[in-house]
Parts: C-alpha cells; sequence; structure tokens
C-alpha cells in the first residue's frame, strides 16, 4: 500500500521575518499627503480616461522601482516568481501555464503592459477615440500583475531596498496604488490578501478601512500557512 503522508516527507520552510513590517521602516514616506482624496475620480473628468492616466502611471513607477534592486533579483537568487509563500505562474496568450524566474516573470508584465498602454486601440489618446469595451478588464489584468511585482519587491528584495535608502519611495508608491484600485475595485481583494498585514500599517491612517478587503488579516495569515499556487 502506498502511503498517504507528506508526497516528499520535508517540512515547509519556516517563513522568514518580514523586515518591511518594522515600525522603524513602515513610518517611512517621501510625502504625507492624503493619497485617498488623490485617487478620488474628479468632476467632469472620463472615469476611462482617469483609469488610463494612473495605471500609465503606476506601470511606469512600479517598473522604476523594480528597476532599482533588477540586479539583485536573478534567476538564481529568485529561481521562482514567490510572494511569501505563494508562487505565482506566468500564462501565455494561449493560456498555457508557464513555470518561470522571477526575473522573467516580471520581464513578462512589463513588456505585455508596455504593449497594452502603447496601443492606441486600448489606451487612445486622440480625441473622439473611443475606449474598447474590454478596457476595464484589461486594466484589471494590468493591475494585479503590477501588485505581484510590488509584493515581490517587498517580499524578496527588502533589504536591497532599505540598503539603497528607497524604502519611502516604496512604501509611498505602494500606498497610492493599493488605495486607487480599492477604489476603483481593480483587483480581487483574495488576490492582495497575501500582503494585507503590510496593508493594513500602511493604509490605515489614509482612510482605506472603509474600502477594505473585509477580509483583513485574519485571513492573511491563514492564507500564509501553505504553499499556493497561482
Amino acid at each position: 500500500r502506498k502511503s498517504k503522508g507528506k508526497p516528499n516527507g520535508k517540512k515547509p520552510a519556516p517563513e522568514e521575518k518580514k523586515i518591511y513590517l518594522e515600525p522603524e521602516y513602515t513610518k517611512s514616506r517621501i510625502t504625507d499627503f492624503e493619497f485617498k482624496e488623490l485617487v478620488m475620480l474628479p468632476r467632469e473628468i472620463d472615469l476611462n480616461e482617469w483609469l488610463a492616466s494612473n495605471t500609465t502611471t503606476f506601470f511606469h513607477h512600479i517598473n522604476l522601482q523594480y528597476s532599482t534592486i533588477s540586479e539583485f533579483c536573478t534567476g538564481e537568487s529568485c529561481q521562482t516568481m514567490a510572494v511569501c509563500n505563494t508562487q505565482y505562474y506566468w500564462y501565455d496568450e494561449r493560456g498555457k501555464k508557464i513555470k518561470c524566474t522571477a526575473p522573467q516573470y516580471v520581464d513578462f508584465v512589463m513588456s505585455s503592459v508596455q504593449k497594452l498602454v502603447t496601443d492606441e486601440d486600448v489606451f487612445p489618446t486622440k480625441y473622439g477615440k473611443e475606449f474598447p469595451n474590454s478596457f476595464e478588464s484589461l486594466v484589471k489584468k494590468i493591475c494585479k500583475y503590477l501588485f505581484h511585482v510590488l509584493a515581490h519587491i517587498y517580499s524578496s528584495h527588502f533589504k536591497e531596498t532599505l540598503a539603497l535608502e528607497l524604502h519611502g519611495h516604496l512604501n509611498t508608491l505602494y500606498t497610492h496604488f493599493i488605495l486607487f484600485i480599492r477604489e476603483f475595485n481593480l483587483v480581487d481583494p483574495k488576490e492582495t490578501t497575501i500582503m494585507d498585514d503590510l496593508t493594513e500599517v500602511l493604509c490605515s491612517s489614509s482612510g482605506s478601512s472603509s474600502n477594505g478587503s473585509g477580509n483583513g488579516s485574519s485571513n492573511s495569515a491563514a492564507a500564509q500557512n501553505h504553499v499556493k499556487e497561482r
């Protein structure tokens, strides 16, 4: 009879202490601006225009933030695209699941997003040109992938970010991004649960509690007790 025990007989690796949750680092910001007000849709501004402008800006800023630690994110140091105990896979245009290193995953993300935000049929910049019917779903997809990149920086490269003294920039960018995607329900709360502990700390003073995911940090601990694949 075959044993029904653990498939490899190994205990899961203990989770490392999350340095980015240390109070001395979470307090670091480059501005104390009320981002909750900044992300709200201004009067007389088209929703799609607002989503397009902000999504494009976040793409460039997150790409720039990642570039500061990209030399430390290699195929050897980050053999999988991991955030805490969750491993992400890339899915190509045919829906084929691809296991890749973190730098490969980020490259897939940035290349695909770059292609979308520069496509006039998707992100129109000329007067009178309409947004496609699928625009909102594409924005949601982009934001989900950008969240993965931000979360990976915190999870795997916060020490390098600290060494470069860029944690204040990272915290500010993360807070702004999270409040934006919550304001317009662009990412499923289940997708961001893995970073709920950080979100609670960084966004609690930014008026984000009313738009929170509802499951809070209680689910984040449970979500990280076992390795997940996405």
